[in-house]
Parts: C-alpha cells; structure tokens; sequence
C-alpha cells in the first residue's frame, strides 16, 4: 500500500492548512495513531511556514507527501534564493526561544530531516516518520493481510 500526494500552492499563509489537512486526513484514513499524525501535521506546518517567510521570489510551492505501511516521507520544495544548510545544523535545538523555532520542533518531531538547498534554485525540506498504526485501523490491517 501506498498513497503519494502532491500539491502546488500558492505562496500564501491560506495554503498551510490546506497542505496539513490534507496530510492529515490521508494518515487518518490509513489509521496513523493520532500523536504521530500530530507530529507530522505540525512538523509540515513548520517546513511550509519556512517557505513563505523565508524562501524570496517565487509565487507557489510544492509540497509531497508519500504514505506506505511503515513510513510518511514528506517533502516542501520551493523555487527561492536557497540557503546555506549548514548554518542550520547547530540553531533551530533551542525550543525556548523567541524565534527560529521550527528547526528544532521539526528535528523533535520526526525521524529524519534533511534540507538540501542550491543557490538561486530553492530549498527542499525533506522529513520522515516511522508510522505508528493503530492495531484495528486500515493499513494495520491490510499489513496483516496474506496479500500484502
């Protein structure tokens, strides 16, 4: 089983829940337990917040999603300015702070976190999370299935 979504959005702060929603919605119905859910609903909410505060010129971007019985892969592409990722691997761990939160929240909230950004190209935010399924739920059930 798997389940791939893709979305092109507009660079708008109306465009966060609708990405978020959508990821949510499509874990629900393969019976993601409802903490992990939260934490890649609100781990997706800090990477698309990242782009329309920080991204520059470009006026949608793309966000996918890819669900299969074990893991939820997701990425937040945009066509901005790009950055130097290195300078994130030591900021973003002081969750107490004022701003710039959401790099560490992301890296709390998930298994895996990547960014991989070109200069003048844009920025993907690449993130990953082992799935917790509910027992009785859809995917549990179709994992345990003899034609799985």
């Amino acid at each position: 089983m798997e389940i791939t979504l893709g979305l092109v959005l507009p660079r708008e702060e109306l465009s966060i829940p609708i990405a978020r929603h959508i990821c949510r919605d499509a874990l629900n119905e393969v019976g993601v337990e409802a903490e992990c859910t939260s934490d890649i609903e609100i781990a997706l909410t800090e990477a698309c917040t990242n782009v329309l505060e920080h991204s520059g010129p470009g006026d949608e971007y793309r966000v996918d999603v890819t669900v299969d019985g074990e893991t939820c892969v997701i990425r937040v592409v945009d066509t901005g300015h790009g950055f130097d990722s290195e300078t994130l691997r030591n900021m973003g761990d002081d969750l107490s702070a004022e701003g710039g939160r959401g790099v560490g929240l992301m890296r709390a909230l998930v298994d895996r976190i990547e960014f991989i950004s070109k200069p003048e190209a844009g920025t993907v935010v690449h993130l990953e999370k082992t799935l917790h399924l509910d027992d009785d739920g859809p995917g549990a059930r179709l994992l345990r299935s003899p034609h799985a």
